[in-house]
């Protein structure tokens, strides 16, 4: 079991001062500390061998996620701290199966027994605006943190968040260091199809109009040094059980253009309507350009049918979605719910991205441009969830989700004919 480092130690006396000295002053006040408990089971089954040559991956891990969110100091400028902790340990996965993203693999292919972390970010208030310095998880279109395993992305930097303007939300922020899902350092870098954060830095700002009302939108601009700036936009209806959401994103590389040259527009349309216990999506998506539309950070995709597996964003790629939800509980079942959905991905062509870039590198073993995705490049992905949460008693919030993934490609989309089963059991622990 590992022990706490020394920087570790330190944070939670820092917490442990500030919580003490503060008290009196407002730091305490509205403070939260969480604990949530996380058990994962997640089977990948390769219907065709995996990049690493296994027939499948499986592991199954139990984590603890920590959380403390300090209020403010009293005055003009209020202090205050936010800080996590984070402990996994390893229930089942041998050597032949590691790699799901669950554990940290060690050098002889192992996955770890157990692995740990903790982070903290110091706050500043004034007014309705806060900036953050510090590891933290980070939310915006161009920039996002996931948190789709066993413990979330976190990311060091500035993070500035004002609100000081009626419905809208200003933010901007510039990271420098990350810490992967499966790593306990938070020195790392979070890699993309074919850029990358190594030695380099991610800077952004943006804003949110309207969040609240029936029409509303979004605007936010990225810039991923030496490699490329990145451009969103979101519009957005909201009325008596509709949904209309459009996203664009523009992409440009810029500086040394590090994966290379990359001229890319990637939009989405979607609709969804919620009738009763149900609910129907229907989803288009399209990339133009001749590289895939790439992003760093696990969620910094605010496309229509970046799904569970797939993100359907390939070169010149076009795809369709169809969803149906069904809430159990106007059934008679509450806290019961059902999703299904039917992605279907064509028109894949990466033979045309620029050559010696990252989509099209030079393999010297054969003396060729290996452009990481061919001509006639066509997928499909359909996922089912059912997730319950147990609505009282001394279980209440207890959920429960099970979800079963199917990927098909053929070869000149470059993915992995997969089935992929999570098994999900949360509990948010109480103080």
């Amino acid at each position: 079991m590992m022990v706490l480092s020394t920087p570790r130690f330190a944070l939670a006396v820092l917490i442990g001062g500030l919580a003490n000295t503060a008290s009196a002053s407002g730091f305490l006040d509205d403070a939260k500390t969480e604990v949530l408990s996380r058990n994962f089971y997640l089977s990948n089954d390769y219907r065709s061998p995996s990049p690493a040559g296994k027939n499948y991956k499986q592991e199954w891990a139990q984590g603890f996620i920590g959380t403390f969110a300090s209020g403010f100091t009293e005055g003009t400028v209020g202090f205050g701290l936010d800080a996590h902790g984070f402990y996994g340990l390893k229930l089942d996965g041998g050597k032949g199966h590691s790699g799901t993203g669950l554990l940290p693999v060690d050098s002889d292919g192992r996955s770890e027994s157990d692995y740990s972390s903790a982070g903290g970010a110091l706050k500043l208030k004034t007014s309705r605006t806060t900036l953050a310095f510090g590891e933290m998880t980070v939310e915006t279109p161009v920039f996002d943190t996931s948190d789709k395993r066993l413990q979330p992305e976190y990311a060091t930097g500035l993070l500035l968040d004002s609100h000081e303007i009626d419905n809208a939300r200003i933010v901007a922020g510039r990271f420098t260091a990350f810490k992967n899902q499966d790593s306990s350092s938070g020195k790392g870098d979070f890699q993309g199809y074919g850029a990358s954060t190594q030695g380099e830095s991610i800077s952004f700002v943006g804003t949110d109009l309207f969040s609240d009302s029936p029409v509303g939108g979004a605007l936010y601009a990225s810039d991923l040094s030496d490699t490329w700036r990145q451009y969103y936009a979101n519009l957005h209806f909201k009325q008596s059980g509709l949904l209309l959401d459009a996203n664009v994103y523009h992409t440009r590389d810029t500086g040394q253009a590090l994966a290379g040259d990359i001229d890319n527009t990637a939009f989405s349309l979607s609709g969804k309507y919620t009738f009763g216990a149900h609910a129907v999506m229907l989803g288009w998506q399209r990339i133009n350009g001749d590289t895939p539309f790439d992003f760093v950070g696990g969620d910094s995709i605010y496309l229509a049918n970046s799904i569970k597996y797939a993100d359907f964003n390939g070169a010149h790629e076009r795809s369709w979605q169809a969803r149906y939800d069904l809430d159990l509980g106007a059934l008679g079942i509450p806290g019961l719910n059902f999703m299904t959905r039917y992605v279907s991905g064509s028109h894949i062509d990466g033979t045309h991205a620029p050559k010696g870039g990252a989509y099209n590198p030079f393999d010297a073993d054969s003396g060729q441009y290996r452009p990481q995705q061919g001509d006639g490049g066509k997928h499909w992905e359909r996922d089912i969830d059912l997730r319950y949460t147990v609505q009282s008693g001394a279980a209440k919030d207890l959920s429960v989700q099970l979800s079963h993934v199917s990927h098909r490609a053929n070869s000149a989309q470059a993915g992995d004919d997969i089935d992929r089963i999570y098994v999900v059991i949360q509990y948010p622990l109480g103080f």
